[in-house]
């Protein structure tokens, strides 16, 4: 495995920040997840090393997230606090992401469009200083953005000065650091150690406080038992989660790096850490935006970044607490606030008036989904209602391009026999594949356009490589409408697996005749036309031409 050294000094630095950054959202998700700190801690540095060393995204850090805890938390609850089964569970669910990535399941991922990317990122950055006004304010932050949300007039009605001015000079100090230093030293990790030394010798304020140390046990498997119904389906939905979490992440990443990660790896990679995890009694994780961020604004671009941010969380569990225990909250929530106000897709919003409506109206649902609901809900409904929108779009385009003019025919004997039967012969074209989206109107489209007086319906699927149920299910309708009102239906230019699509419903095709292309269609059609005017009766049409 060959390592980018190229950008060394950076993906250091980046790794200490993120490191720094994440061992006190370690140690919270941890407690939250109810198997204490320092499973928050040994599942940050499993899954951040292991996950950065074997994944697919350069910048991307990994560790226990929101979406995580709250399965675990409900597993903890369901199974009475049994350890063994939670992380049977976490290292099933690492097996399952392994799968998945072998399966080629991550690829699906790229297909979120830009307006539900833009509108995850702004929400993320929402959240984050929603949830770092409580400690700049000198408060602990309830867990949820409506909880942190409702105790701020609390907070704003006891103001801890000290704090808030020591938050807003990190905050001013990261903006205002010069970008020529910002290569030596990145500027988080400057304000990060100014602000720790102030406090430590001039003020009192809130800080970390005691940090945990210690070495894992191992934690072998659980299998079989009543409960094992409830593990496997928690590792489902964990591995799911995670899956969802860890590729959002990796898009934020490409779109911040200008980069493209390897999906199918990293969920190789996240399924790997997890798994580890499991084994050394560490919680599960996932992709981290907020961490990820963080490692890319302080210079990281390669795994060698994630790996450096497990090893500092590694050296804190193993003994350099006592030096992390002195960062002031103040501190970690202005770097914080700079983070969020760097995720905010400021790009977009200041044109995003100028695009379709329809794209600013998603991005602000899925924006505020992911402040108020929760970033998997944001995120799915996004790219429901972003597709449901792009097949009616598709559907549109497909109705509209199936054309009943002669005008635009090549051949002029096609042309010539539109002409002179205009009233009585109805050619629709087909102008390429045709969506379930379009099935629903294209009776309704070949009715309103038929001819008042037109006694044979053409369609021509020369130009239609596939079909689907939906679409033949729209033929059969035609065919029956055209039954109905006394007229015959002509099928031509089908290949063999439209035809067999089309013979597949009841076992024959939907029409009073076949031909092998438009112009044999026209032809037959205007040839049993004369007949029936010399005859006078239109049931003397073919039915079974080939």
């Amino acid at each position: 495995m060959k390592f980018d050294l190229t950008n060394l000094r950076g993906d250091i630095t980046g790794g200490i920040t993120a490191g720094v950054v994440a061992l006190p959202l370690a140690l919270a998700l941890g407690v939250a997840s109810g198997l204490g700190p320092m499973a928050g801690m040994y599942g940050a540095i499993a899954v951040g090393f292991f996950a950065a060393l074997f994944g697919g995204t350069g910048p991307q850090i990994s560790g226990p997230t929101g979406p995580m805890v709250v399965v675990l938390a409900g597993l903890f609850a369901s199974l009475s606090g049994d350890a063994s089964l939670i992380f049977t569970a976490v290292i099933l669910a690492g097996v399952f992401q392994v799968l998945m990535g072998v399966l080629g399941v991550g690829h699906y991922i790229r297909l979120v469009p830009y307006p539900v990317i833009s509108g995850f990122m702004t929400g993320i950055g929402v959240i984050i200083i929603i949830l770092q006004l409580n400690p700049l304010l000198g408060h602990d932050s309830p867990s949820g953005t409506l909880g942190a949300l409702g105790n701020v007039p609390e907070a704003l009605s006891a103001i801890h000065p000290a704090n808030l001015v020591l938050g807003l000079g990190t905050l001013a100090m990261v903006y205002l650091w010069p970008a020529k230093w910002g290569r030596y030293l990145p500027g988080p990790l400057a304000a990060l150690i100014a602000g720790t030394v102030l406090a430590f010798f001039a003020l009192d304020v809130p800080i970390l406080g005691s940090i945990p140390t210690g070495l894992p046990e191992l934690q072998m498997p659980v299998f079989g038992g009543e409960n094992m119904f409830l593990v496997v389906e928690a590792a489902i939905i964990l591995a799911v989660l995670g899956a969802l979490d860890s590729l959002l992440t990796s898009l934020v990443a490409d779109n911040m790096t200008r980069t493209r990660h390897h999906s199918n790896k990293e969920l190789i990679g996240q399924g790997i850490g997890n798994t580890a995890a499991g084994f050394i009694g560490g919680i599960a994780g996932a992709g981290a935006t907020m961490r990820t961020v963080v490692n890319v604004r302080s210079g990281g671009q390669t795994r060698i970044s994630g790996m450096t941010h497990a090893l500092v969380l590694l050296a804190v569990a193993l003994g350099l607490g006592p030096l992390a225990e002195n960062i002031p909250q103040a501190v970690l929530a202005g770097i914080l606030v700079k983070v969020g106000l760097d995720i905010i897709d400021w790009k977009y919003l200041k044109r995003a008036h100028q695009g379709p409506r329809w794209d600013l109206a998603l991005m602000v649902l899925v924006l505020g989904m992911t402040v108020f609901v929760d970033l998997i809900t944001a995120v799915g409904a996004g790219v429901v209602l972003a597709a449901l929108a792009y097949v009616k779009q598709v559907a549109s385009l497909q109705i509209e391009r199936l054309r009943n003019l002669p005008e635009h025919l090549d051949s002029e004997d096609d042309k010539a026999i539109l002409e002179r039967n205009r009233d009585s012969i109805a050619l629709f074209e087909f102008s390429g594949p045709l969506s379930f989206g379009a099935a629903a109107d294209l009776g309704h489209h070949v009715r309103e356009h038929s001819a008042q007086g037109s006694k044979v319906l053409i369609l021509d699927f020369s130009a239609m490589p596939v079909l689907d149920l939906s679409a033949a299910m729209a033929v059969e309708t035609i065919a029956t409408d055209a039954k109905d009102s006394g007229k015959q239906l002509f099928l031509a230019g089908m290949n063999e697996e439209v035809e067999g699509v089309l013979k597949g419903l009841n076992g024959r095709i939907p029409a009073d005749a076949t031909y092998r292309d438009r112009s044999e269609a026209l032809q037959a059609a205007e040839k049993a036309l004369n007949e029936v005017d010399v005859g006078g009766d239109v049931s003397a049409l073919p039915t079974g031409a080939a």
